[in-house]
C-alpha cells in the first residue's frame, strides 16, 4: 500500500458507478483529504465501456493507496440483495461517506443505512448543477433530462426512498453536507459547504500534454439519452469537423457501437474509445490544440485539467431543432445554461451557412439549421481502444 494514503479503512466509504466519479473521489481525496485512505466501493455497470474506464481507474486508486472493493451490483436479480447487505456492516461504522451520484436509486437506498455524520457529494458532471438546484429550493431529486415527464410506476414504488435519500442530504445538527465541483452554481443551498474541484491530482500526476496541429472532439451521449435527434447529430458534427479540420473524435462511454460507425463512416473522423475519462486522456496527450465539443461536463473540466496549456476548448450550441419529441421541456435551457456558464471556452454558433439537400439523413428537411452537404469518406481508422469488462 501507497504511504501517502495512510491506513486505508472503513471511516471513509466511498461509493461510485461511473469513471468520472471515481476520478473526482481522487481529486477530493487529494485536495481535502491528504493522508487518509479511503475504501472506495465500485457499484459496477454491466455496459463494458464503463466496466473497462471503471478497471483501469481502480488501478489508479490502488496506485494512491485506497482500498478498492469491485462489486457486481448489477449481476443478476439478486445481485442487489447481496450487495446491500454485504455492504450494510461497513454502512454503519463509516464516519464519512463520500458520493458521486445522488440521483442514482442504488445510492438512495444505501443512504438509508449509513449513520455517518459527514456526507460528501462529488461532481458527476452536469447533473451536479441539476442537484445542487433542486436541493437548495427543496424540490424531490430527478435528473434534468426526465424532469417535466410524468413519473412511472417504479418512480412512484421508490418515492419514500428516494425522499428519504434527500432528507439525509440535507444538513443539519447532526449532519453535515460538503459538495466538492468544478461547475457553476447559481444557487448554494443552506448550511451546505461548497469546495472548488480544480483538478489538481490530475495536474499534479499526468502532463503536459504534447500539443498537435489539429482539433479533436469529444462525443456526448445526447442521442442516447433522447435529447438530440440521431440524424441531426450526425449532421452537426459533420459540419462542425469540416470547419475545423477535426480528425479524431473520442466517444462517449454510453455512445452505441451502430451510431459511432455509422458516424466514423459519414465523416471519416477517427473514432476512439478512450481507456480513461477524457480530463486525464487529454492531460497525458497527445492532444489537439483545440477541442471541440457540444454543451457537457467537459467545457467545465478540460479548461481545468489543461490550465496552463495552449488548448483551447471550444463549444457549440445544441439548435431547438436538433432536439426530439421526447426530449424534456427543460432540456434546451438546461444545455444552454450549461454552455453560457462554462469559463474560458470559445463558444460557436450552430447555425450552418447555406441550406443543402440533406445526404446523412435524408429524411431530414434541410432549412436554416442544416449543414452544408459532404461526400462520405472512408474512416482513418475503425473503432479503437478497449471493449473488454
Amino acid at each position: 500500500m501507497s504511504p501517502r494514503a495512510g491506513n486505508a479503512g472503513p471511516h471513509t466509504l466511498a461509493f461510485v458507478e461511473s469513471p468520472v466519479q471515481l476520478l473526482n473521489v481522487l481529486e477530493w481525496a487529494h485536495a481535502h483529504a491528504p493522508g487518509v485512505g479511503l475504501t472506495l466501493v465500485v457499484l459496477s455497470p454491466v455496459d463494458p465501456m464503463t466496466r473497462g474506464q471503471l478497471r483501469r481507474m481502480s488501478d489508479l486508486a490502488r496506485d494512491e493507496g485506497h482500498q478498492v472493493r469491485w462489486e457486481e451490483a448489477r449481476g443478476g436479480p439478486f445481485a442487489p440483495f447481496r450487495t446491500i447487505g454485504g455492504l450494510s456492516g461497513l454502512l454503519r461504522r463509516a464516519r464519512r461517506v463520500v458520493l458521486g451520484d445522488p440521483f442514482s436509486r442504488y445510492v438512495q437506498l444505501l443512504l438509508t443505512i449509513t449513520r455517518a455524520r459527514d456526507l460528501v457529494v462529488v461532481d458527476d458532471g452536469t447533473a451536479t448543477m441539476e442537484f445542487v438546484g433542486q436541493l437548495a429550493r427543496g424540490e424531490r431529486l430527478v435528473r434534468w433530462h426526465r424532469k417535466g415527464g410524468r413519473p412511472g410506476p417504479r418512480d412512484v414504488v421508490f418515492a419514500p426512498v428516494s425522499a428519504s435519500a434527500r432528507r439525509r442530504l440535507t444538513p443539519g445538527e447532526r449532519r453535515r453536507i460538503e459538495i466538492f465541483s468544478s461547475m457553476p452554481m447559481e444557487e448554494t443551498p443552506a448550511g451546505v459547504t461548497v469546495r472548488a474541484h480544480t483538478f489538481a491530482w490530475t495536474r499534479t500526476r499526468f502532463g503536459p500534454p504534447r500539443i498537435t496541429k489539429g482539433a479533436d472532439m469529444v462525443g456526448t451521449s445526447l442521442v442516447e439519452t433522447g435529447v438530440v435527434d440521431d440524424g441531426r447529430y450526425l449532421e452537426a458534427v459533420h459540419a462542425l469537423a469540416s470547419a475545423h479540420g477535426a480528425t479524431r473524435y473520442f466517444a462517449h462511454r454510453r455512445e452505441s457501437t451502430d451510431k459511432l460507425h455509422r458516424l466514423a463512416a459519414a465523416t471519416g473522423l477517427e473514432i476512439v474509445r478512450p481507456e480513461l475519462p477524457l480530463e486525464l486522456i487529454a492531460r497525458r496527450g497527445p492532444i489537439g490544440r483545440t477541442v471541440l465539443s457540444f454543451p457537457s461536463t467537459v467545457v467545465h473540466t478540460l479548461p481545468l485539467a489543461l490550465s496552463g496549456t495552449e488548448v483551447r476548448v471550444a463549444v457549440c450550441d445544441i439548435d431547438p431543432a436538433w432536439l426530439t419529441e421526447n426530449a424534456s421541456p427543460r432540456a434546451q435551457g438546461f444545455l444552454s445554461g450549461v454552455t453560457g456558464t462554462a469559463r474560458d471556452v470559445h463558444r460557436l454558433s450552430p447555425t450552418a451557412p447555406t441550406p443543402a439537400p440533406n445526404p446523412v439523413n435524408p429524411t431530414s428537411p434541410s432549412g436554416p439549421t442544416a449543414p452544408a452537404p459532404f461526400t462520405a469518406t472512408p474512416p482513418s481508422a475503425g473503432l479503437v481502444g478497449p471493449a473488454a469488462s
